[in-house]
């Protein structure tokens, strides 16, 4: 190697800005594409996580409301809000279309599947965005690592122009390609993690719910007081 290719290749390495936003800046179009692209489903991926965060404390709040009410023996609240509201509703809706010629059983069970199917279209809201969650999670590693794989191409393809191996033409090249898929990984690893637990939080919910439905119902079939006529009447 003669004298001069030491300063050439520390200019070279000077000239680079190995800082997260120089590493942007100074990417290729295709990789400065997919890193914005994984930068959005990132901000996508957190509003929907803050926004579940929200909806599921106030659906856990209506679910221990719904189970207090139904514990109380003889009362049903018609002044139920949210999700345990639309189903009270749900279920007298059904109580109040009687038919004489049915039996008990069969009109528990169609005030119980009046109460689910309500309850079915409130856990479809809360699992709105979850897929989002679920893709991201999935695809965002692999969108990085294309990323990375075209950057490293463009590293090799310096190299074949320059004729010169020295880590300090194929470093910075190489850089913005991996910060390619880190930033894959960032998306991904939130994501998976979030979703699994919004998800589970959603079973939950869904499962006490359904369990209170059942007595509820049960309650409803064989009560025909003034009380439960005066609650199907509101």
């Amino acid at each position: 190697m003669d004298s001069t290719s030491a300063p050439v290749q520390a200019a070279a390495a000077a000239g680079h800005d190995l800082s997260f936003i120089g590493l942007f800046l100074q990417a290729d179009p295709i990789v400065k594409g997919v890193m914005i692209l994984l930068v959005v489903a990132s901000l996508a991926c957190w509003t929907v996580v803050f926004e579940k965060i929200v909806r599921l404390a106030a659906a856990k709040r209506q679910a221990k409301a719904f189970e207090a009410m139904v514990r109380k023996e003889g009362h049903v609240d018609t002044k139920q809000d949210g999700i345990a509201g639309r189903i009270v509703h749900a279920g007298l809706d059904a109580w109040r279309d009687q038919d004489p010629s049915e039996s008990r059983a069969e009109r528990r069970d169609r005030i119980e599947r009046a109460m689910k199917g309500a309850l079915s279209l409130e856990v479809k809201r809360l699992q709105g965005g979850l897929p989002l969650l679920a893709t991201s999670g999935s695809t965002a590693p692999f969108i990085g690592l294309f990323g990375t794989v075209w950057g490293i191409m463009n590293s090799f393809s310096s190299i074949a122009k320059s004729q010169d191996t020295s880590l300090a033409v194929v470093a910075p090249g190489i850089a913005e390609a991996l910060f390619a898929t880190a930033i894959g990984l960032v998306v991904a690893i939130p994501a998976v993690m979030a979703y699994n637990k919004l998800s589970g939080d959603v079973a939950r919910i869904q499962s006490g719910f359904v369990s209170y439905i059942s007595i509820l119902g049960n309650r409803l079939a064989r009560d025909r007081g003034p009380q439960a006529r005066a609650a199907a009447a509101e």
